[in-house]
């Protein structure tokens, strides 16, 4: 069996790894570490550009496993196509919850509370006083209900909202409530004073927020993006936000990184954050956590965690 593990993190920085494979150091380099085809465990590098990332996989032949440090995997996926019937491909599920999460509620608070005002005029050393919503009473959605739109309600709870729904694609019940079907989606639109995306991106939510979805948030919704860019379709979200009858709030937007001469940069109401949802302080202790499990389990052949898929079978 080939044993070569290629991590994005250097080896000698992790504590824990399991004797026995040789732990190779490529966080995207020109070079490889070595032959890509005796590569057995690939951990695909953390915000690199997808084309990176996937630059190695057509000369692993001996791959097993490919991990990804995000929760996403639609960076990964096109490069797939390469590799052999049966490679695992695993997400960071339990990485990115608390970092996204906190996040989240940083740009709702700022948003609504009028953050990027108070900042512009300390630039100018103007004392700007006012009325501005409260996040307290609001009815708030949130549209991908995995680990970290758990995470998220986790995070609302102390701030005494009025309602939380909650929608994935399939409906089921949770300690927190129920969760709705995607076909949903329109009926409870109306309702939210806040609306998060914090969904994977999928075909089926590709551009899921379009001029349909934006025209049925009410009068005054926030819409916060911490999920993918091309969730939001951008061209009919520049044309809401110039109406003035929703806002919105972006970690993530579609192209990205944004153009400096982009037209959503000067938006009404509208705050960019640079996708930083996920590198901060908390991702380094869990990252080394995960990989940690995941290549004690490898080596000693147990079931891997956040399987998404597996090469040569059908994706449910």
């Amino acid at each position: 069996m080939t044993a070569d593990v290629w991590l994005p993190i250097p080896p000698e920085e992790i504590e824990g790894l399991p004797e026995g494979p040789s732990y190779r150091f490529w966080d995207g380099a020109e070079d490889f570490p070595a032959d890509p085809a005796e590569c057995a465990f690939y951990v695909v590098p953390y915000m690199k550009a997808p084309e990176l990332g996937q630059r190695p996989l057509p000369r692993m032949s001996s791959v097993e496993v490919v991990q990804t440090l995000s929760a996403g995997i639609d960076h990964v996926e096109a490069g797939l196509k390469h590799l052999r019937p049966g490679v695992k491909l695993c997400n960071a599920r339990g990485v990115h919850e608390a970092s996204t999460a906190e996040l989240t509620l940083t740009l709702i608070l700022a948003s609504l509370r009028g953050v990027p005002d108070f900042v512009r005029a300390q630039d100018k050393g103007e004392w700007r006083g006012g009325f501005r919503p409260a996040l307290a009473d609001k009815s708030v959605l949130i549209v991908g209900y995995g680990s970290i739109g758990a995470a998220i309600e986790d995070r609302l709870a102390p701030f005494e909202l009025a309602r939380v729904a909650r929608v994935a694609r399939s409906e089921r019940t949770t300690a927190r409530g129920l969760v709705h079907p995607l076909t949903e989606l329109p009926a409870l639109l109306p309702e939210a004073d806040v609306v998060i995306l914090s969904t994977p991106l999928t075909d089926a939510t590709r551009h899921l927020v379009n001029a349909d979805f934006l025209a049925r948030m009410k009068d005054g919704a926030l819409l916060v993006n911490v999920a993918r860019g091309a969730v939001v379709d951008t061209k009919a979200l520049l044309a809401e936000l110039e109406t003035g009858r929703v806002t919105a709030a972006l970690d993530v937007t579609d192209p990205e990184p944004l153009p400096r001469e982009h037209p959503l940069w000067h938006a009404p109401g509208v705050l960019i954050s640079p996708h930083v949802g996920g590198p901060t302080s908390a991702f380094l202790p869990r990252a080394k956590r995960l990989l940690v499990d995941q290549l004690n389990r490898h080596v000693n052949r147990e079931p891997l965690r956040n399987v998404i898929l597996t090469t040569g079978e059908t994706r449910v």
